[in-house]
């Protein structure tokens, strides 16, 4: 069932980008859209640096 939501998510947002940056292509050209995805890959790599707000729990011994 996991699964099914996660693929189905992916797919949801990947029709959504692409609508998207297809919209932004009739507005601003096919050229200016390669540049901003050429992009897209660093805003991933990016995520690896976020902090970690969960953090580990201790079990404290009484």
């Amino acid at each position: 069932m996991i699964s099914g939501l996660f693929f189905g998510f992916a797919f949801g947002m990947g029709g959504l980008g692409s609508a998207i940056l297809g919209a932004l292509a009739d507005q601003k050209g096919i050229i200016y859209v390669y540049q901003v995805c050429a992009f897209l890959p660093l805003i991933g790599l990016l995520t690896g640096f976020l902090p970690d707000i969960g953090g580990r729990r201790r079990i404290r011994k009484v």
